[in-house]
């Protein structure tokens, strides 16, 4: 399998120059940026598989990069990396769209790690922020697949039905490329914008959505 294609994201030149050193060999670095403006340029002319994704920047953040960017490039995965632990810095994000996050205090190999999870459709969360994402999608702000209408159903395409349903009944990427003849870039790029219609954060959320809807139902 080919390395991942990444994007750095981050203001610090210091940093960005730190996280190539440790990526080395790990994976493909396609390019970096220091603000949100050159972040979307960058992804836009490079369409990396994964940006690593500072939170704080003074021109918005990973936030804004995420809203500048994601709904033109769907097939690209952010993965939050920051030195910020905070809960409302890891909600906000992934709310935003990004598949996981991560501390600056990541090991190269671990990151690299991460990165490729990432790449495959997985969220990735350094081990005491994955309870800030879970408190948050809990208790008195539930799941969207607690609330979800019927209504949201409708903010799919047919295509993006398709693979929900291949999706909920347990293809992976490449067999459902091959049932629908498309590509498996495809494919992700379709359970990627149908994560982001539906405020769901996983392939097993989207199989219990799609389960919870009967839409398995011939």
């Amino acid at each position: 399998m080919s390395l991942p294609r990444v994007a750095i994201v981050d203001d610090h030149q210091l940093f960005r120059a730190g996280v190539r050193a440790e990526l080395e060999g790990l994976v493909e670095i396609v390019g970096d940026a220091a603000s949100v403006a050159a972040a979307a340029e960058l992804i836009a002319s490079t369409e990396p598989e994964v940006v690593l994704l500072d939170v704080h920047m003074p021109d918005g953040g990973g936030v804004e990069v995420i809203r500048r960017t994601a709904e033109a490039h769907p097939a690209v995965r952010f993965l939050a990396l920051s030195v910020s632990d905070a809960a409302e810095d890891v909600i906000a994000v992934i709310r935003a769209g990004a598949r996981g996050y991560v501390t600056k205090t990541i090991s190269g190999p671990d990151l690299a790690d991460a990165v490729e999870r990432v790449r495959e459709g997985d969220a990735v969360f350094s081990p005491r922020l994955a309870g800030f994402v879970l408190d948050a999608f809990s208790g008195a702000d539930p799941p969207p697949s607690e609330h979800a209408s019927p209504a949201d159903l409708d903010q799919l395409t047919p295509r993006e039905r398709e693979v929900l349903q291949h999706i909920a009944r347990g293809y992976m990427y490449k067999e459902i490329a091959l049932r629908l003849e498309i590509s498996a870039k495809t494919v992700e790029a379709h359970v990627t914008s149908v994560l982001r219609k539906l405020q769901l954060s996983s392939r097993h959320e989207l199989s219990a959505w799609a389960v919870e809807r009967r839409l398995l139902d011939p």
